[in-house]
């Protein structure tokens, strides 16, 4: 596949990021349940950008030569991972599910919207 083209339903995280400033919600979703792990809690959670009238971006990796171009679905390992990406992105705040199957939502404030200082 060529890397120039969009696949459909995906988006990399500069598109994600370009559809959280165009009022899409950022859904959590959390795969695997999270377990603490010394100071630190583990799990997997996959995000997917939301539009108000339902169209869905799941957020993939960026493709590479190695990876011969293969889609593949960004999974964060851990709260921390899915915080600091939250914070990239310009989110003030994070609610982050924590058993297995549940989702929540997230959508940019106009102050989030404004930059971090």
């Amino acid at each position: 596949m060529n890397g120039d083209i969009e696949a459909p339903n995906v988006v990399m995280e500069g598109g994600f990021r370009e559809l959280m400033q165009n009022g899409y919600r950022a859904e959590i979703q959390c795969r695997e349940p999270a377990y603490k792990k010394g100071p630190s809690y583990y799990g997997v959670w996959v995000m997917r950008a939301v539009s108000d009238d339902g169209v869905e971006k799941l957020l993939v990796t960026a493709r590479t030569r190695t990876s011969y171009n293969d889609i593949k679905i960004r999974e964060f390992k851990t709260i921390a991972g899915v915080v600091s990406f939250l914070i990239g992105i310009g989110f003030s705040h994070a609610d982050i599910p924590l058993e297995e199957g549940q989702r929540t939502a997230l959508k940019l404030s106009a102050s989030d919207k404004g930059g971090r200082k």
